[in-house]
């Protein structure tokens, strides 16, 4: 099932002039919006913004647009620059993570200047998921992102950009002046007080974020994660989150569902995504409506 012709999304590409573009640090960073509008107009309709894994695309994530449409929230999904196929990857869209709540909240901000905007709600798949998390108070832990990068820490091999440490490391020298750049960076509270729930979906980089920034998160998460997942395993990934997130509550989707079961054209359980789409939508009917 797919969403009807007359509710295909509105595309727009906005440029946010307070960070350059990666491949042009001369232009402003692009984000691309695909923005559902809510089946009735009135009173503002309560807004979900949708966050993409990695390597992903905001047009791939219609599985949890469109059962929030049709649930009459306004849906707005995104492309995070340097880490989305369309437009093609850049070693800092992997790596540098904290920039993708931080083009969320660009979007609010925009989307806030053009109509008012009525409750508002995140949901994230993947590397999304912890892009949900952060704009609520997850923080990354810098230190070992400055690990990552020195080969102090392992990093998995990227499917979607191999070489990547080695690009990076092409890209920034190992010296102190980039360490504390990366912290300052890292480091900084990404927390949007307009948003009331978050939902994540398999969610990733759980054994990066700090136990402490978690426990400061005050907001309703919910949390689907599958079973057989070797991408975003649930002990490093899933347990973080729901363990030390004091209003979390979360499900399995089911013990056979793979990372690859919300995203692959052929997946192994079909009914995965259509399930977690469904509990999403009810999710924030819950907190928003």
């Amino acid at each position: 099932m797919t969403i009807t012709e007359a509710a295909q999304p509105l595309i727009r590409v906005l440029h946010d002039a307070s960070r350059p573009d990666l491949r042009d640090p001369s232009r402003p960073r692009p984000v691309r919006l695909y923005l559902w509008e809510p089946p009735q107009a009135g009173r503002p309709a309560p807004l979900v913004v949708v966050s993409h894994g990695t390597g992903g695309s905001g047009s791939d994530m219609e599985w949890l647009a469109r059962p929030l449409h049709e649930a009459g929230f306004r849906v707005v999904a995104l492309d995070h620059h340097g880490n989305n196929y369309v437009d093609g990857y850049e070693p800092e869209g992997f790596l540098h993570v904290w920039e993708r709540p931080r083009d969320i909240t660009f979007v609010l901000d925009t989307l806030a200047r053009e109509q008012p905007l009525g409750p508002v709600g995140v949901a994230g798949f993947s590397l999304g998921g912890y892009t949900a998390a952060a704009l609520v108070g997850a923080r990354v832990d810098p230190e070992i992102l400055w690990g990552i990068r020195t080969g102090a820490y392992p990093l998995p091999e990227v499917p979607e950009f191999p070489g990547l440490l080695e690009e990076l490391r092409r890209l920034y020298p190992q010296d102190e002046a980039s360490r504390q750049a990366l912290e300052a960076a890292a480091g900084v509270d990404l927390r949007d007080s307009r948003v009331r729930a978050v939902f994540q979906v398999a969610p990733g980089v759980g054994s990066l974020v700090t136990p402490e920034s978690l426990a400061t998160v005050r907001v309703p998460v919910g949390i689907r994660w599958g079973g057989a997942d070797t991408i975003a395993p649930y002990e490093a990934d899933t347990r973080p989150y729901l363990e030390h997130i004091p209003a979390a509550s979360g499900a399995c989707a089911g013990p056979g569902v793979r990372h690859e079961d919300f995203f692959a054209d052929d997946p192994a359980d079909p009914t995965a995504r259509v399930r977690v789409g469904g509990e999403a939508a009810d999710f924030f009917r819950h907190h928003l409506l």
